[in-house]
């Protein structure tokens, strides 16, 4: 019997290295996640590349996949949506691969209630005033997005109940480290394994 795949799901606050954490875990040979790329309404940053970071789609093409009911999350944020596309996700969660998600909270809080048994791992900043150097480190957005985005910030931390796991950002290696052992634990939970268990006492 094959064991259905993991949903991970990879969130926090904006700033916080999300991408960074993702794209290092990624870079692993040993990694066999299948990354889901999310889609958005905002402008690519510099070296982001259509299909690889994101799907990048114009608002009337995200409110149509919205009304298609083609996403399995999608949250409007700082002005432009995010969302991910559902189909791909349960099909190759049925084949037995683990789909890792980068997601924004809100974002995480739409698939906690779609998928129960879903992995979610909130990456957390190691301070306040640490978050607000990376946003204005990047060098991307005004005074006021990011206060904006401080401000958004604070109420997501808040919001870390709906998590399984949270791994402090502080050293992107050893967050990776923390994830990588988080999951490894996950396959070894007593109900994902269990009915594989009961499937072969009932052959033998």
């Amino acid at each position: 019997m094959k064991e259905k795949g993991l949903l991970i799901v990879l969130s926090g606050p904006s700033g916080v290295g999300k991408g960074t954490v993702r794209k290092a875990i990624f870079s692993q040979e040993n990694t066999k996640f299948e990354y889901s790329i999310s889609m958005t309404t905002r402008l690519p940053r510099e070296g982001e590349v259509d299909g690889v970071d994101y799907f990048f789609k114009s608002r009337e093409e995200f409110e149509s996949l919205i009304e298609q009911g083609k996403l399995l999350e999608y949250a409007e944020y700082v002005g432009n949506y995010y969302g991910t596309p559902v189909d791909y996700v349960r099909e190759t969660m049925d084949d037995g691969n683990d789909v890792f998600l980068e997601i924004e909270v809100q974002g995480a809080k739409q698939v906690r209630d779609k998928f129960p048994d879903g992995l979610f791992i909130f990456l957390a900043p190691p301070s306040l005033s640490e978050l607000q150097n990376r946003i204005v480190t990047r060098g991307t957005e005004s005074e006021e997005l990011i206060r904006n985005r401080m401000d958004t910030a604070r109420s997501e931390i808040e919001m870390m109940n709906l998590y399984d796991y949270v791994v402090e950002n502080n050293e992107v290696a050893t967050a990776v480290e923390k994830i990588n052992s988080i999951v490894q634990a996950e396959h070894c939970r007593r109900e994902r394994v269990e009915k594989r268990y009961k499937k072969m006492l009932e052959v033998e």
